[in-house]
């Protein structure tokens, strides 16, 4: 069904000078009508809208059944108010073009570490052992006299080691044994004990000094005796040359 919609049109004016206000020619239209002409034209406009929206839902039922996805949308936007128009927002086109951020590249993984080279090995090294010293008494000696009788000999200790190297470098070292591979000899020395016999000035053998010497194996009573020939090289105090030839116990 076709409705036709009648609308009211202004008194036309020959006369240009008298300018028509459209807001006050509508007011007056309206207000010209009879009570019952004006609920006639409230009562056709509700007709009119309400034709409209059963023939706008017939529509909206159709598309539905033909498309759900955009019958919804359909309706949505039938339904919804109309909206606000937009406030004016700064256009993204006019913002300054942003250079693109540079790619990151992944960094490099590291190489795995390769474990360190560890090893073993034997070292010897040698060390000198001081020989001792060991003195003896000798009574043929003079007293204080020193004679070596045997002569000291150095010995030998050998270390054995056991050394760590990590990489080529010695990063430990541990004593596995200590051995002596040759004994140390002891030094002997003898020291004399002998007392020096004091000898009178008066003969060139070495006549005791004493309260009187007499010729050993003679006929004297001592208390100090020698073994001649001794010769008398200044006065004979012990009378040991009896024959005056200058020589005493001969």
């Amino acid at each position: 069904m076709t409705l036709g919609v009648v609308t009211h049109q202004p008194p036309y004016h020959r006369n240009p000078a008298t300018p028509v206000v459209p807001s006050v020619a509508r007011a007056g239209w309206f207000r010209r009508l009879q009570p019952g002409q004006r609920v006639g034209v409230v009562l056709g406009g509700a007709l009119l809208s309400t034709v409209l929206l059963c023939c706008a839902g017939a529509a909206v039922v159709g598309t539905l059944a033909d498309d759900p996805g955009q019958g919804r949308t359909a309706v949505a936007a039938k339904a919804s108010p109309p909206a606000a128009a937009p406030e004016p927002a700064v256009s993204d086109a006019a913002a300054p073009a942003t250079a693109p951020a540079p790619t990151v590249s992944a960094a490099p993984s590291s190489p795995t570490a390769t474990p360190p080279t560890v090893e073993t090995r034997t070292e010897k090294e040698t060390q000198t052992i001081r020989y001792a010293e060991r003195t003896v008494k000798d009574p043929s000696l003079a007293k204080g006299k020193r004679v070596v009788r045997t002569r000291g000999v150095n010995g030998v200790r050998t270390l054995t080691y056991q050394v760590t190297l990590t990489d080529g470098v010695p990063t430990g070292r541990k004593l596995l044994r200590s051995v002596v591979t040759k004994q140390p000899v002891t030094q002997v020395v003898a020291v004399g004990t002998k007392q020096e016999r004091q000898c009178d000035p008066n003969y060139s053998g070495c006549v005791p000094i004493a309260s009187d010497v007499d010729c050993a194996g003679g006929g004297g009573n001592g208390p100090a005796y020698v073994t001649g020939p001794v010769k008398v090289i200044g006065v004979d105090i012990y009378d040991l040359d009896r024959d005056n030839d200058g020589y005493g116990c001969d």
